[in-house]
């Protein structure tokens, strides 16, 4: 890990970074796309740059890397390491992009810091760079050596067998790989990779959960339209999708990732989603029907209301399935005899040793994370994910 004279210097000038970092990465970003427009164009997600929210991520994920490793001499943080590989590795990211993010980022530091990055501080968190670096490019190769994929080219054709208008706002897609070959195997809880081609020429991309179970032949996906709000756009794939994508239309679908998956052995579970947080719970609890799972499973979801709750059928039964399931709905508008307001634990029997699941926006999962924690479940089984950015880390 750190040599110890770069441990030194990070921990000195951990503070001065941390202040400057978001600073740091606007920078960063303007460097890299003035350099490489093709990047903005065709990699990185314009919504969430034009919002700030992917430099708040990157500084959020630098500065928890190198507060680890001094803190942590003797380890590093998987956990997150492997959280930012699978959203690379459903990208694309090669291996020799990673220069280019240090001779932009280097620059970025040094124009915002100044005189302050001496030799020696620029040698110390060069170490950081690339420990992260390289530790995301060796898991990034595994994965895409378990994939199948070569030269990080995870793109397959894939054509739209039928389109479902789950809700108003919710729009799910059936797809078969376009060139006649099975379908990638898949791990419930895990995401795929939309590319579109707009108007402007741009080849955007997202991630959406696959939401049905695993065969030969077909996967399943839910788009939910991304309405802007506080000034901000509509997110224009979304947009693009509901608006153009019809039953024999092709998308462009990555090999699948993601490391929200389920453990395999029969701890009680808790899988907690909010709005069209359901998709990869979904998907979970087919694999928990189809493997005949026989623990307690409770499921629990919050929504506006009934109406917008996407695929509320097959949530609800898919739950009755389970031997010991029992589902627990809230809405901000209340129906069907369902809860009103936001989710509260107090009254939901969980049992001890649970193992819980998060999907949805992130204050619903920092307030269910805290009451599960309250009623004695170890943060290590609370696992999550996140659509887009993963903030959690730059606001925690």
């Amino acid at each position: 890990m750190l040599t110890d004279q770069s441990a030194v210097v990070v921990r000195a000038t951990l503070p001065a970074v941390g202040a400057a970092i978001e600073d740091i990465t606007g920078r960063f970003y303007e460097r890299l796309f003035a350099a490489h427009p093709e990047l903005l164009r065709d990699l990185f997600n314009r919504g969430n740059q034009a919002a700030g929210a992917q430099r708040q991520a990157l500084a959020g994920s630098i500065a928890a890397f190198a507060t680890y490793l001094v803190d942590h001499p003797d380890d590093r943080p998987d956990v997150m390491l492997h959280r930012i590989a699978h959203k690379h590795a459903s990208l694309g990211v090669r291996a020799d992009q990673y220069p280019t993010v240090h001779e932009h980022l280097f620059a970025a530091i040094a124009e915002v810091l100044g005189d302050a990055v001496t030799p020696e501080v620029a040698q110390a968190w060069d170490e950081v760079y690339w420990l992260m670096a390289n530790a995301l490019t060796t898991i990034e190769e595994r994965q895409y050596a378990e994939a199948g994929v070569v030269d990080a080219n995870v793109w397959r054709e894939w054509e739209v067998i039928a389109r479902t208008d789950a809700t108003a706002d919710v729009a799910a897609f059936t797809l078969r790989p376009g060139d006649g070959r099975p379908a990638p195997a898949f791990k419930a809880g895990q995401y795929v990779s939309v590319q579109v081609q707009l108007a402007d020429g741009a080849r955007q991309i997202r991630q959406y959960s696959l939401t049905g179970a695993p065969s030969a032949t077909t996967r399943s996906i839910a788009v939910k339209r991304v309405h802007g709000a506080a000034g901000t756009p509509d997110g224009e794939v979304s947009r693009h999708l509901h608006a153009h994508v019809r039953e024999g239309d092709q998308l462009r679908v990555s090999a699948p990732y993601g490391d929200l998956v389920l453990a395999a052995d029969e701890a009680p579970l808790l899988l907690a989603s909010a709005g069209i947080g359901c998709t990869p719970m979904l998907a979970m609890l087919e694999q928990l029907t189809a493997i005949g799972h026989a623990g307690p499973v409770t499921v629990v979801h919050a929504d506006r209301s009934p109406d917008t709750h996407a695929m509320r059928t097959d949530h609800e039964a898919l739950t009755a399935k389970l031997p010991d399931a029992t589902a627990h709905f809230w809405y901000e508008h209340a129906g069907d005899g369902h809860r009103t307001g936001q989710v509260d634990l107090t009254d939901v029997p969980i049992a001890p040793g649970t193992r819980a699941y998060l999907c949805g926006p992130l204050p619903f999962m920092r307030a269910v994370r805290g009451q599960l924690l309250d009623r004695g479940i170890a943060a290590a089984d609370i696992h999550y994910e996140v659509f887009g950015p993963d903030l959690w880390l730059a606001t925690a």
